[in-house]
Formats: structure tokens, sequence, C-alpha cells
């Protein structure tokens, strides 16, 4: 009996050459690769729509909680309306630092901003879970404390970054989680069979789409105008992130040509490129805002690949996969 992944590849083969183009490269790996299963010793059984939407929701569970901290100063499920985070697999806690307190926002546009995605990030959630109903998975353990720190160490080479203590490092902190959402639900399109699922999974990936664009537009304004640190720390700050989240993902440098010109799967804002306008041989600095292939198409990664970069390990582990923001692993067979 065929499996997900044969079908998947003669599904690839069948397809006109003119789908492939449209789709890109990055698009078909994700199409082929996206079926990982969960243990590199078991037969080959595919995952299932119930364990692509569970894989999501460990996702979203931490975007949730990172966002409603910052905004409200409490985990979801101790909103004023509680988010639940219950169901199979083990519940956990999220980490925070001794006397944990709200972001002290002091560009009401950020905070603005901050404030719908707490709002929008914890709608996912519940939509998700209401989804799965009583198949859902339980909130794993999330540490935001020494998850910060540790890739603070080694993309930035700083010792420790905490994302709540002011507007800008708020802001990097969102960029982390947000490219990784949306290379996430991309990769995994073409393993949900479902049409209503897959419809959920694109819904949600343009939401996540604007929530990066909106968080790479923040960072861009924030470091032209030195409002929290002089002008290309911050751009600089994304392009170490992006490096280091494409080193995890890859296992060591991509072959990936950006549309920057960069060697990686990611890619991350960059105001030096000059481009000239109209045919005319007077050229002006260009911002690469959007995180995405030589065809403009945003890169798609296997959950593997996105298990390396939210658990530090390497996408050559089938199983296993715990550190960084999952100190105790993920629930469901994405683990």
């Amino acid at each position: 009996m065929a499996t997900l992944e044969t079908q998947q590849l003669d599904d690839i083969i069948v397809k006109s050459r003119r789908k492939m183009l449209s789709l890109g490269t990055s698009a078909l790996a994700g199409l082929v690769l996206a079926g990982v299963t969960k243990k590199a010793d078991a037969q080959a059984a595919a995952l299932t729509d119930a364990d692509i939407l569970n894989f999501a929701l460990n996702l979203e569970y931490l975007e949730a909680n990172f966002y409603n901290l910052a905004v409200n100063g409490v985990t979801i499920d101790k909103l004023s309306t509680p988010i639940g985070i219950t169901g199979t697999g083990t519940q956990g806690v999220v980490v925070t630092k001794a006397n944990f307190a709200a972001v002290p926002f002091a560009n009401t546009t950020i905070k603005a901003y901050a404030t719908e995605t707490a709002i929008e990030e914890g709608k996912h959630v519940s939509f998700l879970r209401n989804a799965l109903t009583t198949s859902a998975v339980a909130q794993p353990q999330i540490d935001l404390v020494n998850s910060f720190n540790t890739l603070a160490q080694g993309a930035l080479g700083i010792p420790a970054f905490d994302p709540f203590a002011n507007d800008a490092y708020f802001l990097i902190g969102a960029y982390i989680f947000e490219d990784v959402g949306v290379t996430a639900y991309h990769g995994a399109a073409g393993s949900i069979s479902s049409p209503a699922n897959l419809g959920y999974a694109a819904g949600i990936l343009a939401v996540e789409a604007y929530h990066a664009g909106l968080v790479r537009t923040a960072i861009n304004a924030a470091d032209l105008t030195a409002e929290f640190a002089p002008t290309g720390t911050l751009t600089g700050y994304t392009q170490a992130i992006s490096a280091f989240r494409s080193k995890l993902a890859n296992n060591g440098p991509a072959s990936t040509t950006t549309n920057g010109g960069l060697k990686q799967d990611d890619q991350g804002i960059d105001n030096s490129q000059m481009v000239a306008l109209q045919g005319t041989s007077a050229t002006y600095p260009s911002t690469t805002i959007l995180d995405a292939d030589n065809n403009s198409i945003t890169f798609a990664r296997t959950p593997q690949q996105i298990l390396a970069i939210v658990t530090g390990n390497s996408p050559a582990l089938a199983s296993g996969n715990k550190g960084v923001f999952f100190p105790a692993g993920l629930n469901g067979n994405v683990s």
C-alpha cells in the first residue's frame, strides 16, 4: 500500500511543468519532505492531519504566551478570559524571569501591534484546540528565559537577552518566532489531506506572514530612527538570527540563494542593497523586508527543521528533540 510520501512523489512527477515552476524549489522540497515520521527506526507511517495541526498548536502555545506575557504580563491560562492549555501529553508551565512584568512599552505603535498580535495568537490556540477537539495536545513546558539566553549566545555572541526589557528587544524576540511560523505552515501544507484543514493552515499562515512583515517593518523603522539603539544594531541582530536559524535548520550553511544573494534559507533585514529604478543610472537603497527565495516565494521547512530551530537540535534527529523553547519536548507525534 502506498504511503503518503510515495503518493506525494507521484503527484509531483505527474504535475505539469508549469505548476512546478510556480511552486518553486523550496515549496517542492516542503511537499516532498514535510511528511517526516516521528522516529527514525519506525515504519514509514505518515503523519495525519491531526498530527500536523497538533504540531502547529505547540508552536501557537509558544507564540500566544510570548505575546500575552509581553502585553498583559500573564500567561494565556491566566487571562481574564482564560485560554485552555489542557489536552493529551504532558502539560507544562511557562518559565519566566523572576518578578516578571509586561514590557514597559515606550512606543505606542509598537504596543498597539503587540496587543493585536497577542489577541490573534490566542485565537489561533483556541481555534486549533476546537478543530482538534479531544485529540488536542496540552501545552508543553515552555521556557522564555534560558531559551533567549541560549540563542543570544549562539546567534549574537552575547551572554543574555531579555525580550521583555523594552520595545526594541521585544521586536527582536518576536522576529525569532514569526518567520519560523511562516516556514512551518508552508512546509507542512503538502502533507495535509483534508481541503478544510488545508484552508485552516493557509489562513493561519497568511496571518503569521502579516505578523512577520509587520515585525520586520517595525524593526527597520526603529533602527533607522535610532530610537532604541545606534542605526544598524537591530537590523544587524536580524541578520545574525536569520543566519543562525538557517544553520540550525540545515545542520550547517544551506545552499539556497535568497533574493538578497545570501546562501541560506533565511535572511535578515538589510538596507545595504542599491537598485536602479526605471532603467536610470541612479541607484537607491532597497530594504529586504521579505524573507523569501529568488522567486519571492516564502521558504518552506520540514517539521524536523522547525524542531531543530525551536529546540536547538540537529534536523537529522528523528526523535528526542528537546531544549531551548521546549525543554521537555513537544506534545504529539511530531516531537
